[in-house]
């Protein structure tokens, strides 16, 4: 009897999913790699934490990616591209398995277009040491715990906003990362 490959579930709600476009004007367009792999049949998410050197979001808890440029074409090649740049991961090597809800940033004005996608595992990763200090694996089982989840609300009246935060040993994913992990979780459920 075949054993079921753990993303399947992922691929077949991702492939029914159509995600929420917002409008591009004004803002930086920018594709990000959600990176998913499958390690003695568990499925992880595979991240990054920038280093103190990169022009924005310093320290943070992120998914390779970046602004779309002149030669990507569209927000998933910028993805693909930046996956290759930050970590190594060739582009033929990612299995895109959808896209997710459009969010954007206020504070850095990027509206981020995450794309889903499976790695292969081991996968020879080679961060890039000027933008990459460190690269995590969590178990999606831990976003998908509601206990991990901590909220909270910023800002008054029609301005307040909600933070979504997870905890994960030393590290805390947040803002927009934590935002797009939150939509997966919810796509899958």
């Amino acid at each position: 009897m075949p054993v079921e490959d753990p993303l399947e579930p992922v691929r077949s709600r991702l492939s029914a999913y159509v995600p929420r476009r917002l409008p591009e004007a004004g803002w930086v367009l920018a594709g990000v790699l959600v990176p998913l792999y499958v390690d003695a049949g568990e499925v992880y998410v595979l991240l990054t934490r920038r280093t103190e050197s990169v022009a924005t979001h310093k320290g943070q808890i992120a998914f390779p990616g970046g602004a779309v440029e002149p030669q990507d074409g569209d927000a998933l090649h910028a993805a693909l591209r930046e996956a290759h740049e930050e970590l190594g991961i060739r582009p033929e090597d990612v299995e895109v398995l959808g896209s997710l809800d459009d969010v954007s940033t206020v504070v850095s004005g990027f509206l981020i277009r995450p794309y889903v996608g499976r790695v292969p595992y081991p996968y020879p990763l080679r961060p890039a040491p000027q933008e990459i200090a460190e690269v995590l694996g969590i178990p999606l089982r831990f976003f998908r715990e509601e206990r991990n989840l901590r909220v909270e609300r910023v800002g008054e009246g029609a301005a307040q906003r909600e933070l979504h935060f997870y905890d994960y040993g030393p590290h805390t994913v947040w803002g927009a990362t934590a935002r797009v992990i939150r939509r997966l979780v919810e796509v899958l459920s």
